[in-house]
């Protein structure tokens, strides 16, 4: 366990990449809690936005933001290949997700030419922040990507609200009755994977130019990442009921996740232990909740007994 001033010390950096990766948990969130749908899509998308925002800033010269648009176009077009195999040719959603996942590996290796790009010469849209600015780089971080998300979550908030947007929150809800009223529910999933990998390909962007490498292997147990901080979210703010909130709180627990890791890593645990960390965190909170129910329903049972 390390004193507690290199705890303070490290929650800026934690905070500020729980923010850049609650713009993934945001990509998470349409596929899992809207379309019910684990994208295993999200594992290689999150490392292409990162490959491609390399390539392009390092080798082609290119600027720090023309590279994130690009990382999200190439994160909404791997979506959108995910979608085409599970609604066109019928593969199961998570099959379809793994086989993008894997052909995304060897894309990866071949958009950069190696496992990994360096950008410590390069400019970055956090080294021209903090020249400008003259803070640190964890704050700049911190404040861009709290701005991106809130504008996100901003447009996230309209497009649902729009006759498109219900019809692909109905869709998850009831794919058989919005089908019955003549919607065509494949390419509402179509569209939702290919925008959640958008974001997703955002996100790995953004993480890649604030540590400033890219890494084919970066985005590896992303979706649990994901999945984590939604359902600290859920656990956090399960008493809101406005699409909106919910998602500011699915980036606050990302926020909370990253937080926590820190202490994890200060409590002096290895930190090669945060995947199992993760998937434990995400068990537990999806079990527990379904234990209480049946705990609950058989005492009411009990209590009450049989019905005629």
């Amino acid at each position: 366990m390390g004193n507690i001033g290199a705890l303070f010390q490290a929650l800026p950096g934690a905070v500020s990449q729980g923010v850049l990766w609650g713009i993934m948990v945001l990509g998470v969130y349409i596929t899992f809690k809207i379309l019910d749908i684990a994208d295993l899509t999200v594992d290689g998308s999150f490392a292409l936005g990162g490959c491609v925002c390399a390539l392009l800033v390092v080798e082609k010269g290119r600027g720090p933001v023309e590279a994130l648009l690009m990382a999200t176009l190439a994160g909404f077009i791997a979506g959108a290949v995910t979608g085409i195999l599970h609604t066109l040719c019928d593969i199961p959603a998570i099959l379809a997700g793994i086989l993008t996942q894997i052909a995304l590996w060897s894309i990866n290796l071949r958009v950069m030419g190696k496992s990994n790009t360096p950008l410590l010469k390069v400019d970055t849209i956090f080294s021209k922040l903090v020249a400008v600015s003259g803070m640190p780089q964890s704050t700049v971080a911190m404040v861009t990507g709290i701005v991106i998300a809130v504008l996100l979550i901003l447009f996230l908030y309209w497009l649902f609200g729009t006759e498109l947007g219900c019809t692909l929150r109905a869709t998850g809800n009831n794919e058989d009755m919005i089908r019955a009223l003549g919607r065509n529910t494949k390419t509402a999933k179509l569209i939702a994977l290919a925008i959640s990998n958008a974001l997703v390909g955002l996100s790995g962007a953004l993480v890649c130019q604030s540590q400033k490498y890219a890494d084919i292997g970066m985005g590896t147990g992303a979706i649990v990442i994901g999945l984590a901080a939604i359902v600290i979210g859920d656990v956090l703010f399960g008493w809101v009921r406005s699409f909106g909130s919910k998602l500011m709180a699915a980036v606050v627990g990302s926020v909370v996740y990253f937080v926590i890791r820190a202490i994890v890593l200060w409590l002096g645990m290895d930190a090669n232990d945060m995947k199992l960390i993760s998937a434990i965190i995400v068990a537990l909170a999806l079990c527990i909740p379904v234990f209480i129910n049946k705990w609950r329903n058989y005492h009411s049972y009990s209590e009450e007994g049989p019905t005629c």
